[in-house]
């Protein structure tokens, strides 16, 4: 009898006990979670991220926090933090996050688990440390001798920026080291005894507008195009060309500042093909609207299958447009960066045809047709 009542006695310690620490430990410990990272970066790039855990608690506490990215990010290790706390404490996480998509992605937070020494109870709450993540589409080297290079000639007139026109002269100077020996004014030289040469006008670089048609094609073209629709973005940006991303939602605001890159490339990140009620793609879903090009300025369309609206879209923006190059890339008849040489076994779509049949009276008119198709590369556009 005395035995029961000892174990009874003992049973009921641990039970207060148990309780205690059911009751000690319902609330979670103080914690701040921050992350250190870029705000943006291009698709198939490694980046580096810190995470780091402020935590405090009263009483001796087992934490473990998980900071979990999305999906499309790919961390070499998931950022975890583990251990004893008492008082306050400081736990760091440095890894490396490989962006596998592109897209804009809110990174919400993680979780907090959290129990007593003993371990007995665990709970857990959600950390919100949202991190808003722009993943921009990868980029690739491009050979554009005919598409964007001799447009930098053209704009408006300019006597302090821009480039070099040789066949305007402003006037002459004297000779400065550094000068190229192409522009020493000879004759003159001869005639004065001082080095002197040429200084030629400026014209002012013009600008380009990168159309992307989403209205037909499907998703190999969605990806392929805005890859290429960033790489004519960064290479204007590197020339100083003014440059914006539009499509039927409208135009980026034009400019040479890293911000209007931010917002062609964002434009460019969150590009998605129109779809019908019926979840299916449809050519006719969203016709293509070329929004108004800046006089004088430049317009490259990337479509999958240029149809008469287009077409039409594209002569009318001719008007304002200082050259306007169509420049089709129907499914599977290209190809990307790294691939090889391959056979091909069906012929390309008729909208394809009937485009490459109107190339020259397009040309005619102002309107340059480049139709990527057979083997190839999307590398080479205009070569």
């Amino acid at each position: 009898m005395i035995l029961l009542q000892t174990a009874l006695l003992w049973l009921a310690l641990i039970a207060l006990l148990v309780g205690l620490i059911w009751l000690a430990y319902r609330r979670p410990p103080t914690v701040t979670l921050s992350r250190t990272l870029s705000a943006s970066a291009f698709a198939g790039g490694r980046i580096p991220i810190g995470v780091q855990a402020r935590v405090f608690s009263r009483l001796p506490v087992r934490v473990l926090i998980e900071d979990e990215p999305p999906r499309t990010v790919v961390a070499d290790t998931v950022p975890v933090l583990a251990g004893w706390v008492q008082g306050e404490a400081v736990r760091q996480v440095q890894t490396m996050l490989t962006l596998n998509r592109r897209g804009v992605f809110d990174w919400e937070g993680g979780t907090l688990r959290w129990a007593d020494p003993l371990g007995l109870f665990w709970r857990s709450v959600p950390l919100k440390v949202p991190t808003r993540l722009e993943v921009y589409p990868g980029t690739h080297g491009l050979l554009l001798p005919d598409l964007l290079r001799p447009l930098l000639s053209e704009g408006a007139w300019s006597r302090t920026h821009g480039l070099e026109d040789p066949i305007s002269l402003r006037g002459v100077r004297d000779y400065v080291p550094g000068d190229p020996p192409g522009r020493v004014h000879w004759r003159l030289t001869a005639r004065t005894g001082n080095l002197t040469v040429r200084e030629p006008e400026r014209t002012a670089a013009s600008s380009v507008t990168v159309y992307l048609d989403l209205s037909t094609g499907g998703d190999v073209y969605l990806e392929s195009a805005v890859r290429l629709a960033a790489s004519l973005v960064q290479e204007s940006f590197a020339l100083d060309l003014p440059i914006a991303v539009a499509t039927n939602a409208g135009a980026t605001p034009t400019g040479r500042t890293p911000e209007a890159m931010r917002a062609a490339l964002l434009r460019l990140a969150q590009a998605q093909l129109a779809q019908a009620p019926s979840t299916q793609a449809q050519p006719d879903a969203a016709p293509p609207t070329i929004p108004p090009i800046r006089a004088g300025g430049n317009l490259i369309i990337l479509t999958a299958r240029a149809g008469s609206a287009l077409i039409g879209q594209a002569m009318r923006a001719r008007a304002t447009a200082s050259r306007v190059a169509l420049i089709a890339i129907p499914d599977g008849f290209y190809l990307e960066p790294g691939e090889k040489p391959r056979r091909q076994w069906v012929a390309a779509p008729d909208s394809i045809r009937e485009l490459e049949r109107q190339a020259g009276a397009l040309a005619g008119v102002g309107v340059s047709v480049f139709v990527l198709r057979g083997n190839q590369s999307v590398l080479r556009l205009g070569g």
